[in-house]
């Protein structure tokens, strides 16, 4: 009986706790990456880091799936695939990373932040109807964003701060269509076996990139700093986070879920601030928990909605 209880009670603890281990995985390390792509573009360009990352944690996958003979996807299991490495790891990632070499790590993870904003606009403009909540957040983590950039108006004058801006911006959009489709057409396929192939197939049109334009750096010429980066990122960013990732989502709430959402960019400004000597001013912080509190409630409105 007594052994009994024990298992039931382990087995309640493994159930809770290791998908709460998993939470906090995320919230802590996907907010140190922002750190990591800064260190790591300061010595070779964006686009051929971000592929690098992809590159090596996409054969890691695929490689481990391989060892399992794990079945490869089917018709049109591909088709979302491609799809998925071009918007969350091509454009996405690899825009997101270009844009930290411009801006700092803090305000390019504030800016990752607002993609549900641009979930919101998008379905709005399919012809959903918004719930009154869900405008008033919109509003609210407008205002937030504009209190976070009253600091930085002269910064606009900077050409190079205004483009990492812009790759900032559009690296949510690219998110925001691809969280979209996921949901619209997940398919009954291995989550991280599929994740690996994505990794795999954005690294090789991010180097097809790099090389047409000439970019590219041989890799005898980068620094130690990024080689440590490029190792932190794969390893934290692209294999144990994402793991931890996938597996929260299958066990934990909706509303559980979403606070990684809110904690990695406090996690890049503060660690910016304490490793980069980045500005932690009051219109940051303050801005940024209004931007945070709107993205709450239209999180929350559209959970809502669906139910």
């Amino acid at each position: 009986m007594k052994k009994k209880i024990q298992n039931v009670v382990s087995s309640k603890v493994n159930a809770i706790g290791l998908p709460i281990i998993a939470l906090c995985f995320v919230c802590f390390f996907w907010g140190t990456t922002w750190i990591a792509s800064k260190e790591g573009v300061r010595h070779m360009p964006a686009l051929q880091l971000a592929g690098m990352r992809q590159f090596i944690g996409g054969i890691l996958y695929v490689s481990y799936f391989l060892f399992k003979k794990t079945p490869w996807p089917k018709g049109k299991q591909w088709r979302t695939i491609l799809i998925l490495s071009m918007l969350n790891f091509a454009l996405s990632n690899g825009l997101s990373t270009w844009g930290v070499k411009y801006i700092s790590s803090g305000l390019g993870a504030i800016i990752n932040a607002v993609f549900p904003l641009w979930i919101v606009i998008i379905t709005l403009f399919s012809g959903e109807r918004l719930v009154r909540l869900a405008v008033f957040g919109l509003i609210i983590s407008f205002g937030g964003v504009c209190v976070i950039f009253y600091d930085h108006l002269s910064d606009f004058l900077n050409p190079d701060f205004r483009f990492g801006i812009l790759l900032s911006v559009l690296s949510t959009i690219s998110w925001a269509f691809g969280s979209l489709y996921t949901k619209k057409k997940a398919a009954s396929f291995n989550p991280y076996f599929s994740l690996g192939l994505q990794m795999l197939i954005s690294s090789i049109v991010l180097f097809a990139i790099t090389g047409a334009t000439g970019t590219g750096v041989t890799l005898n010429s980068i620094q130690a700093n990024s080689w440590l980066a490029i190792a932190y990122l794969v390893v934290f960013g692209s294999i144990l986070s994402f793991i931890a990732y996938i597996y929260m989502l299958q066990r934990l709430s909706p509303e559980i879920n979403s606070i990684y959402a809110y904690v990695n960019p406090i996690i890049a400004v503060l660690l910016g601030s304490m490793i980069f000597g980045e500005p932690l001013t009051i219109a940051i912080a303050i801005g940024g928990g209004i931007t945070l509190v709107g993205l709450y409630m239209v999180n929350y409105s559209m959970r809502k909605a669906k139910t």
